[in-house]
């Protein structure tokens, strides 16, 4: 259970500094876009640092299972890891539900153009993602300075590069925890779908 726990912490900590940064900067500004994917990144780089050596620090369903798809990791253990990935997500938007209840969005991934745009970045910003994931850890464990390091830039860069277009997701339960707190489901599949699919093509270019 120690590695379920883990991932529901993990994956809290993502999403309440993540998606709180956004309301914040919604709310009262001066964060920016940088801002923003700075501290997605440096979240991702902390959860790693710290809970690695535990769980492998997925915090994210797309990447557990592109790990399972690349077998190097036991196929009982993908439904947990989900499972306790989207409780760690919704208390972490539950909570910034309650801190900052006039947020319209509670920092939800909404495309800014067509839906066809945002569908294609979160494929290719995920494929990319779970693309260096994959060269940089060992097993199914994303561990050690380098790991960290690595995986937190790509998130950072991925969320300056297309963060005001398609909120750069990469991360299922990063997407649906607010979206199904805030009751907007209109996209929510898009950021399931194109975030799955680009993970585990990922497996195929990484083989």
């Amino acid at each position: 259970m120690k590695k379920y726990w883990a991932e529901l912490i993990g994956t809290f900590i993502l999403v309440f500094a993540g998606t709180g940064s956004i309301v914040v900067n919604e709310l009262y500004g001066n964060i920016t876009n940088l801002g923003i994917a700075l501290v997605f990144g440096l979240a991702v780089m902390s959860v790693i640092y710290s809970i690695g050596d535990i769980s492998g620090a997925h915090i994210n369903p797309a990447v557990s299972i592109s790990f399972w798809v690349s077998k190097r990791m036991n196929g009982k253990e993908v439904f947990p890891y989900i499972f306790f990935q989207l409780i760690g997500a919704f208390l972490a938007s539950l909570t910034i539900k309650i801190l900052f209840p006039e947020s319209p969005t509670l920092g939800s991934t909404l495309p800014s153009g067509s839906w066809e745009q945002s569908f294609v970045l979160e494929f290719i910003l995920t494929f990319i993602l779970m693309f260096v994931i994959l060269q940089v850890s060992s097993g199914s464990k994303e561990t050690g300075s380098m790991a960290a390091i690595v995986i937190g830039s790509v998130v950072a860069l991925a969320a300056i590069l297309a963060g005001p277009a398609c909120g750069a997701s990469m991360n299922p339960a990063r997407s649906i925890a607010p979206a199904v707190i805030e009751g907007n489901l209109t996209y929510l599949w898009l950021y399931i779908v194109a975030t799955s699919s680009g993970a585990v093509a990922s497996v195929g270019a990484y083989k």
